[in-house]
This record gives C-alpha cells, structure tokens and sequence, in this order.
C-alpha cells in the first residue's frame, strides 16, 4: 500500500495567535510536517533567499514592513502557498498570484483540511520523468473570487456561461445563477485567466466551451439564451471558433 505524502509546511504571520493555531492545526494533520514558523515576511524572505524550500506556505497578507503579497512578487519559485487572512479584500490579487487557498481568519480545522487536501491534489500532479512520455498538463485552476455584495465569492467559471456590462457593473451568468459584480468589463476581461473566455461585444464576453449553437449573428447558449456577436468582434471570434 502507498504511503501517504507528507508536505513539508512553513508559517509566515506576525501575530502569535494565528501562528499557534496553524501550529495546532497542523500538528493534527499527519500530512503535514513543520518545518519553521516566523513572525516576519522579512525573515521568511531571507529564509527562502537562503536556499531552504517547504512544500507548503501558510502566509498572512498584512504584516508590517513586507505584505505577504509582496513576498510571493519577490520570491522567484515559491512553494504551494495559502494565504492566511483577516480581510477579504486580497482575494482577486491573491489568485491573481496563482495561490492555491484563501483562509480567512478566523477559520475552523475543518476549512484549513479543505485547504490541505487542495494542497496535497497540487503536489501529486504528475511531472514528467527523463525517459518517459511527458504527463499530461493538469488543468488550471477555474476558480476566482469576485466580490459580490460586500463579499468575496468564489465561482467556478466552467459554470459561466457568458457575463454582461450593466454599467458600472458587470453580471456573471452560471447555469444555476447570477451574480452582479462592481467592476468595469474591461477590467474583468483583463483580469480572467481563461483563453476560452473571449469578448465578442461591447457589452458581452463568452465562454466558448458553453456554446450549443450558432446562429441570426448570435451565440446560443444552455437555457436557450442568445449571446450578440458584434460585427467588430466577428472576424476574431470565428476565427478562434475554428480552432476549437
């Protein structure tokens, strides 16, 4: 029988509360295995510079001197990193940052282990090995958090099956839901990650993998609802289609 991996963790938190906890929680947790706990960015910048590495950082954003954001900026190959946070209002940056969870403080044992688990998944994809075929590339992560209603919500954007302007906001169309979102489409559109998420009108972007049909110079998506290609957007948009 396989033995289960054990991650090697790092905590990063000026407050000595929060890294008691994580400390606690992760001497609960037989897959995890700490290796240092620092009360300073600075230092953990200097022990990561140093040549020391761990599988798995548990990193606070605010702290004084250099934010935890900043660090993950600095650092040019950081661990598997979850961010460890009082405030909300990190959360697109953060993903922005490609990190793998958002804690925010405080949290039960229960969050953190989900946290864990997405962790262990990250650290099991597959890598190539000399001699062999190479693996075939994980999916990227479709998760983002948006703010919607004074909080941060994470969907998933398989689920999205188009978004639309609405002034100053913009509304995210799932198969079970909407979500209205303040923000610009231009600034959503150069923030998604998402290659299959294309803007086909001023007002529209698509995701092309949601498309059922095609027709009257619209997108038909589930639910039967029509997408307007605009006659600007046509030319790329088809040609992108084709590549599908």
């Amino acid at each position: 029988m396989a033995t289960a991996p054990v991650l090697t963790c790092a905590i990063i938190d000026d407050e000595e509360i929060n890294r008691l906890t994580l400390e606690h929680y992760i001497s609960l947790t037989d897959s995890l295995q700490l290796v240092t706990s620092l009360d300073d960015a600075l230092q953990g910048l200097n022990y990561f510079r140093a040549g020391n590495k761990v599988d798995v950082l548990f990193l606070d954003v605010q702290m004084p001197q250099l934010n935890g954001l900043d660090l993950l900026r600095v650092l040019s190959d950081p661990p598997i990193v979850i961010l460890t946070t009082a405030h909300e209002d990190f959360a697109v940056d953060a993903f922005d940052l490609r990190v793998t969870d958002y804690l925010v403080k405080p949290f039960d044992y229960a969050r953190f282990s989900r946290a864990v688990q997405r962790a262990l998944q990250q650290h099991a994809t597959p890598a190539a090995t000399a001699g062999s075929p190479a693996a075939p590339t994980a999916p990227p992560d479709n998760d983002l958090f948006v703010k919607v209603n004074n909080k941060m919500v994470r969907i998933n954007f398989d689920e999205v099956l188009y978004i639309e302007a609405l002034s100053d906001y913009v509304i995210i169309v799932t198969d079970k839901q909407k979500y209205i979102v303040y923000t610009t489409m231009k600034a959503l559109d150069a923030r998604l990650p998402f290659d299959h998420f294309v803007r086909v009108h001023r007002s529209y972007i698509l995701n092309m993998r949601r498309i059922e049909a095609i027709e009257d110079g619209a997108a038909v998506v589930p639910g039967g609802n029509h997408v307007p290609i605009g006659k600007s957007y046509q030319e790329a948009f088809f040609r992108k289609l084709n590549r599908i």
